[in-house]
């Protein structure tokens, strides 16, 4: 049995129309390629890409950070209830072969940090960047998409390496 590749979603929790729309484009497009979806299960991004995962047919694994299942979006089709808190997005960036980081906050920034301490690529989609001058500068662990399509592309490319 072959299993299917994973690929972590993470994002902005909530308020930005035009990061859901880009992050339901990215789970429409995850999906028709096979991949399941790992999200933190929540509103925001994790909602738009769970959405457009589901809506195409794919599946969505939604990790949420407290004890009751029911607390996720209703367009996860698996959930983990972690009853970790915020320490669930070790959890979910762990779960993805690689990782598409849309838009983004200091949980974000987070996330992305410990995707690169598991050696798991990350694909920055309006997000987080490293600058030049800067101790990471040259890292090659993060690569900067245009838009959905290359992002996923990138995302899928790096689990075929």
């Amino acid at each position: 049995m072959t299993r299917s590749r994973q690929i972590a979603v993470i994002g902005k929790g909530a308020g930005d129309a035009e990061l859901e729309s880009l992050a339901e484009d990215v789970g429409r497009r995850l999906a028709e390629a096979d991949a399941v979806v790992v999200c933190g299960g929540l509103g925001g991004v994790m909602e738009a890409v769970a959405r457009g995962a589901s809506q195409a047919g794919g599946s969505v694994i939604g990790i949420v950070p407290g004890d009751d299942p029911a607390s996720a979006n209703p367009h996860c089709t698996q959930v983990v209830a972690s009853a970790i808190g915020s320490a669930r997005n070790l959890a979910v960036v762990a779960s993805g072969q690689a990782v598409i980081a849309i838009g983004g906050e200091w949980g974000t920034l987070s996330e992305i940090g410990h995707a690169r301490q598991f050696g798991r690529p990350v694909i920055a989609l309006r997000s987080w960047a490293v600058r030049s001058g800067s101790p990471l500068e040259g890292d090659q662990g993060i690569e900067i998409a245009a838009d959905p399509e290359s992002a996923v592309e990138a995302a899928l490319a790096a689990v075929r390496r």
